[in-house]
């Protein structure tokens, strides 16, 4: 739920801070005050694109903040793309400078507009006022339907199908076509692969060659030095163990008469201990018979032929191991390319699966559209379309991405009328009826807490403007719900209510929203009722709608 949001320099907001509350808030003013310069900045946060013009004249930069409630959902999402809040809110951020350039931030913390987007999806839901008019696409009433039935998962799926059949079928179109050109190339890269794949070249194996060689290039050297180390630890005539020995001694007579000189002659018999162990150690690797000429010569070979391959293909020896990899794959996908049964076998494959998932979509998308129309059906009734009715029809298409059918909604205004395709019947006020109704009951089965309503009641007024609000006020007792209005039946309806006011000082216009109290709610509702000239008897009337 979003419980605060605050502007600094934004359009023509000079400052703002809201604290927004639960259930059904209704924006009202006059047109141009700036209830869409609102909107715009919760679009802003929520990943839409920024421009310069939103900067305020005169102003370095624009600066748009809104906390929101979390939840686990959110919190699991947050954690798992590494922007963790300290609490349960969860606070958004956007900047905008005066060349239009912008900076996200999430919880404090940089962050994309991919990531703005994905966790926009999950905050908040708007419905713009040209809803309606987007439900004439068929493409539009799809997305609808799939979203309200939540078959994301499901869609993704046929989706993904389709991608690997269509890869699939240009395979099989390619080696088809391109038999000899595919020859060819495989016969080159056998070539390139002859050297390699005698070589084979493993992982991080070249620095190791490296340490080892440089290590038996030094073997005698190695083997010398350490052996006499060891030698005057441990083994000539007053060795340096001969001499700790010694003191050690001497030490310990001294801790006899004083036992604070234990510590000390403790440290002296670690040492004597290190320096056996490190003579010892030193002998060992000195005696190793590793390191002979015939193991330097093969490691020194073996080198010669990693820079000799490296050369060939013109990248770095460490960077051969790779190279082999991807020659290798080039190889497989050419084989598979010559091997025309199996391409035609793989692409029938991914055409099963393909029409399995789409099928799949298709039964989940029929028992949704019969629901869907039962209740939009149901709602029309009490939207003054007495008689009328809705349907979703699923006609089958050709297979795409998005499945193998066509989305049709249909709609008869009035008993006894046929149903027709919705951008063929429909007024426009019936229109703007049938995408409320759809708004609404499709938010009912959204997950999304905050929900926003742009002037989505436009084309309609009287009885049934008052049960447009008593809608959204419903739909506001289990979700916080925005709407920007111009009818006074549905402002009525709201539990909280702002005004925008537009002022002009010196040449300089802003706007402010201010948050009504009881009385100055009365005087909104008399202006929306009245116009310019408000009477006593508009008074009474708006008194009398809020308290209905």
């Amino acid at each position: 739920m979003l419980t605060r949001l605050s502007l600094r320099n934004f359009v023509i907001v000079k400052s703002l801070d809201l604290d927004i509350e639960s259930g059904f808030t209704v924006l009202t003013g006059e047109t141009g005050a700036g209830k869409s310069i609102l909107l715009d900045a919760i679009g802003l946060l929520l990943g839409d694109r920024a421009e310069a013009n939103m900067v305020a004249q005169g102003a370095d930069k624009a600066d748009v903040q809104a906390e929101f409630m979390s939840s686990p959902t959110l919190m699991a999402w947050l954690e798992e793309a590494e922007l963790s809040g300290d609490d349960d809110l969860i606070l958004i951020r956007r900047t905008i400078d005066a060349q239009g350039k912008s900076r996200a931030f999430i919880n404090g913390i940089s962050a994309t507009l991919a990531q703005l987007r994905d966790l926009g999806e999950q905050l908040v839901h708007i419905h713009g006022q040209h809803a309606h008019q987007q439900l004439l696409k068929n493409s539009a009433q799809r997305d609808l339907l799939d979203e309200h039935a939540q078959l994301s998962d499901l869609r993704d799926m046929v989706y993904a199908a389709f991608q690997q059949w269509q890869q699939a079928k240009k395979q099989k179109e390619a080696a088809e076509t391109d038999a000899a050109e595919l020859s060819d190339k495989l016969e080159t890269l056998t070539w390139q692969l002859d050297g390699l794949n005698a070589l084979a070249p493993q992982r991080d194996e070249w620095e190791s060659l490296l340490v080892e060689h440089t290590r038996l290039s030094h073997a005698s050297t190695l083997i010398q030095g350490s052996a006499a180390v060891a030698h005057h630890l441990i083994e000539q005539d007053h060795s340096v163990s001969d001499q700790l020995r010694e003191q050690l001694q001497s030490l310990l007579s001294l801790v006899r008469l004083d036992e604070r000189l234990g510590e000390a002659a403790e440290m002296l018999d670690v040492a004597l201990i290190n320096v056996q162990e490190a003579a010892q150690q030193l002998n060992h690797y000195a005696q190793r018979a590793d390191m002979d000429e015939s193991m330097w010569a093969k490691m020194d070979a073996r080198i010669g032929d990693w820079y000799e391959q490296a050369r060939k293909f013109r990248v770095a020896p460490e960077d051969l191991h790779d190279h082999w990899m991807q020659l290798q794959a080039q190889f497989q996908n050419l084989q598979l390319g010559l091997d025309l049964e199996a391409l035609i076998a793989r692409e029938q494959v991914t055409a099963d699966e393909y029409h399995k998932a789409a099928l799949a979509l298709r039964k989940a998308r029929t028992a949704a559209s019969k629901k869907l129309a039962k209740e939009v059906t149901a709602s029309m009734q009490a939207l003054n379309m007495t008689g009328g009715q809705f349907d979703i029809e699923l006609v089958e298409a050709t297979p795409a991405a998005h499945g193998m059918d066509n989305i049709e909604f249909k709609v008869a205004g009035h008993a006894g009328v046929k149903l027709q395709a919705l951008n063929k019947v429909a007024s426009g006020g019936e229109l703007a009826r049938i995408s409320l109704a759809l708004s609404v009951i499709t938010s009912a089965a959204n997950p999304v807490p905050t929900l926003i309503f742009d002037e989505v009641d436009s084309g309609i007024g009287g009885a049934v403007a008052e049960v447009v609000g008593q809608l959204l006020a419903r739909l506001g007792q289990a979700r916080q719900v925005l709407c920007v209005t111009h009818l006074p039946q549905v402002a009525a309806q709201g539990q909280q209510h702002w005004q925008v006011v537009k002022q002009t000082h010196d040449n300089v216009t802003t706007s402010h929203i201010h948050v009504l109290t009881s009385e100055e709610r009365i005087e909104e509702i008399a202006r929306m009722l009245g116009g310019v000239n408000v009477s006593d008897t508009t008074r009474a009337h708006a008194q009398e709608m809020l308290s209905l």
